[in-house]
């Protein structure tokens, strides 16, 4: 018998092949999980990048809950057209802080990735509300429910605490100021003091100012409802990193 039919025998006994086939797994995987053990990150950091503020937190909370993942993806691929229709391409870094993250496999609506300051809040607040009223042949069902639903914070606090032990940099006074933050955010001019420790915690933590943004996103100033805290989360979705930055590096490289 030849050196070439010796996998005859192999074929001929499951056990043997299970074995060959586990030993031959094995390799592979080793031979590509055992490279990032020697690496100090896979992800390369980026300027801007900062944890969501707590309000930010819950709207996101909210988005996964009802599901938007499922329509919207956020990760706008390295092809022209969705560079030209979406803007830069997505960084890896852009999800470095989310648990899980929200590229998705399949979009039903627009990818959301850069929608951050794309519209107003009041365009946000109408278009959850009656989606068809701004975008006539849209699909996507309303959530004017979430005008009328108080939202509820009191665990925040204990989120950001989750989230830091799975390596999103909340800092104590960060996690101590859960809900002041939160309540300052969707509170513009109640309490001066509150925001500018806000804009402390979270446009520091960015390095560089303009990252967080405070308003009434509901329009609703009697209280802070489920609605303040997703326009919140869509507002920033975005507008952390500086593009102009690696659209000028892409042109020179070009060049």
């Amino acid at each position: 018998m030849s050196i070439f039919n010796r996998h005859q025998k192999l074929e001929r006994h499951s056990l043997l092949l299970s074995a060959g086939i586990l030993v031959v797994v094995a390799i592979g995987g080793l031979v590509e999980i055992a490279p990032l053990f020697y690496l100090e990150n896979t992800i390369e950091k980026v300027e801007g990048m900062r944890p969501y503020t707590p309000l930010e937190l819950k709207g996101r909370n909210i988005y996964i809950r009802e599901g938007c993942y499922t329509c919207h993806s956020q990760m706008v691929r390295p092809l022209r057209d969705e560079v030209e229709r979406y803007g830069h391409y997505s960084l890896a870094a852009e999800s470095m802080y989310d648990h899980p993250f929200q590229w998705g496999s399949k979009r039903t609506g627009p990818d959301l990735a850069r929608v951050g300051g794309k519209y107003s809040d009041e365009w946000h607040l109408d278009h959850l509300i009656n989606p068809a009223a701004l975008v006539p042949d849209t699909v996507m069902p309303p959530y004017a429910f979430l005008a009328s639903k108080t939202l509820r914070y009191n665990d925040v606090a204990d989120h950001m605490i989750a989230l830091r032990r799975a390596g999103v940099p909340y800092t104590d006074d960060m996690i101590a100021n859960a809900k002041a933050d939160l309540v300052a955010q969707a509170s513009p001019g109640a309490d001066f003091d509150a925001e500018d420790g806000l804009l402390e915690r979270y446009d520091g933590a960015a390095g560089r100012p303009g990252t967080v943004k405070i308003s009434d996103f509901d329009q609703d100033p009697a209280r802070i409802t489920e609605m303040d805290a997703l326009i919140a989360y869509l507002q920033m979705l975005g507008t952390l990193v500086d593009f102009t930055v690696y659209e000028a590096d892409d042109l020179s490289n070009r060049r």
